[in-house]
């Protein structure tokens, strides 16, 4: 297997002087600002004496932003950023002439011709792979004033947007499918983010296209699998967000390397490519603050259908990248608390939580108040490893969740596992405009995991690669674990 390598992040990361960063909302002062807890993945950090005073002006500051006035400030910046706790916030561009867009097409004309409109005054280069009415393209192509160039057989989408890639020229270049419409100078409100030099890639947010009538475009419209969400994030393997879509992407060319996309993918090409970015050192960043939106596929049985390719691409992701598909990862503590819970055991199972508010204690216990800490901790990762629980159950071990289901009016276990796997998904319901009736919503979402779950299970099977089907159990570390963080100060490390 003969895996592109990307190019090289620059050995220096200096931030721009003038620049603004913000934290992220979300992100969690501890101990009247010594401790941070947040970022990507998730972290408690202790802050140095220095950089004390310089985050509580970033909270000061809100969402407007803190100024990079000094080298120590961008000192301290450039590792909170890299951490995933702040965010930097520029001048948005407006070159989108700087930025060439490729957009890989096969067949659907129309909606290629709905893409090309919504890139008006941009330059854009269609990449026919191969399709059956390749003149119905070029004609489109041509009437947008729109470079063609053409596949003489079908190779992907990986090698579609090579081509296109090959064929462009500039420091930037976007990659936007023909299914998707862009808002008018998408690419240039989005390149401010390479003012970082650390970053290699930034994506909008993809959302569907309107209309929304159907069941299953109302579904779509509130949780479609190309939509990240309303957050920005730092995309990185096994955090909040893991990767972004290739839909609609802008990249730094000089990060893609000489050979961009692995070809031998046809699908899941764009979660190996920001995941050999980030191990190469880059950041990937996404920025819902731009949203584009994508066709639907109405036919459930063309939706059911791509969730299943989705799935597919599991096997060869896990050769490429081991261990970031593991389908769940949770700890020890949690994984027998949960048990006994099921064994109808409360007592023990508050024994085995006290005792690991005591073993992270012992950890962090140079961090103040490290006892209400680890409580918070372990509290915050219990939940997570339930609702981690349900997602198996959901997905590749949905088998596993249908008989739990079927057991449930019989079996406490089974209760125990039904409330891990729905659970979620009523929260899901009650904190987004899902736009229909919980029981709907249930259904269409368990018939989502289960499709997608389908295609991994397929793929394991027939590549013989058990990892995508196999949980990692977090052991327990019992001591004072402490790991430098460069530039702020040496702090325990721990994750729920």
């Amino acid at each position: 297997m003969n895996v592109p390598m990307v190019g090289s992040p620059p050995s220096h990361r200096n931030l721009p002087a003038g620049g603004r960063i913000r934290l992220d909302p979300r992100v969690r002062l501890w101990a009247g600002g010594q401790v941070l807890i947040g970022g990507s993945p998730w972290r408690v950090s202790r802050l140095a004496p220095v950089a004390r005073d310089f985050v509580r002006q970033l909270v000061r500051d809100g969402p407007a932003g803190t100024r990079l006035s000094s080298a120590p400030d961008r000192a301290v910046a450039r590792v909170l950023i890299d951490r995933g706790f702040a965010i930097l916030t520029t001048e948005p561009h407006h070159l989108p002439s700087e930025c060439p867009v490729v957009v890989p097409a096969m067949d659907r004309p129309a909606s290629l011709d709905r893409c090309l409109a919504s890139l008006a005054r941009e330059s854009v280069h269609v990449v026919d792979d191969a399709s059956t009415d390749s003149e119905a393209i070029a004609a489109v192509t041509a009437a947008h004033g729109a470079h063609l160039h053409r596949h003489t057989f079908n190779q992907g989408p990986a090698a579609a947007r090579n081509t296109g890639l090959n064929g462009t020229t500039g420091e930037f270049v976007a990659f936007l499918d023909s299914d998707c419409v862009a808002p008018p100078g998408w690419a240039g409100r989005m390149l401010h983010h390479f003012d970082d030099p650390a970053v290699a890639a930034v994506a909008p947010r993809v959302v569907p296209s309107p209309p929304v009538s159907s069941v299953l475009e109302r579904y779509e419209a509130s949780r479609s699998s190309l939509d990240m969400g309303r957050h920005p994030e730092l995309v990185r393997p096994r955090s909040r967000l893991g990767f972004v879509p290739s839909a609609a992407l802008i990249v730094r060319r000089e990060a893609l390397g000489a050979s961009g996309f692995d070809q031998d993918l046809r699908l899941g090409e764009d979660v190996d490519l920001v995941w050999r970015l980030a191990e190469a050192g880059w950041h990937v960043r996404y920025d819902p603050t731009v949203t584009v939106s994508h066709e639907t596929r109405a036919r459930p049985s063309q939706w059911l259908r791509r969730r299943y390719d989705y799935g597919t691409s599991a096997a060869a992701l896990e050769r490429r990248h081991p261990g970031n598909l593991a389908p769940a990862r949770v700890s020890a503590w949690n994984l027998a608390t949960l048990g006994l819970v099921a064994a109808r055991r409360p007592l023990a199972a508050a024994s085995v939580s006290v005792a690991a508010v005591v073993a992270l204690t012992l950890r962090i216990r140079s961090l103040p108040r490290g006892p209400q800490l680890a409580g918070r901790v372990v509290l915050q990762g219990f939940v997570a490893d339930g609702a981690s629980i349900g997602h198996l159950l959901r997905r590749e071990w949905w088998p596993v969740g249908c008989a739990a289901l079927l057991l449930s009016p019989r079996s406490r276990t089974a209760r125990t596992l039904v409330a891990c796997m729905l659970g979620p998904i009523a929260w899901e319901w009650l904190t987004t405009d899902t736009r229909l009736d919980p029981v709907r919503y249930t259904a269409l979402r368990l018939l989502d995991d289960a499709a997608y779950g389908t295609g991994v299970i397929a793929s394991s099977v027939t590549s013989r690669v058990a990892a995508p089907l196999v949980p990692r159990v977090r052991l327990p570390e019992i001591g004072n674990a402490r790991v430098r963080l460069p530039g702020v100060a040496r702090r325990p490390e721990a994750r729920p």
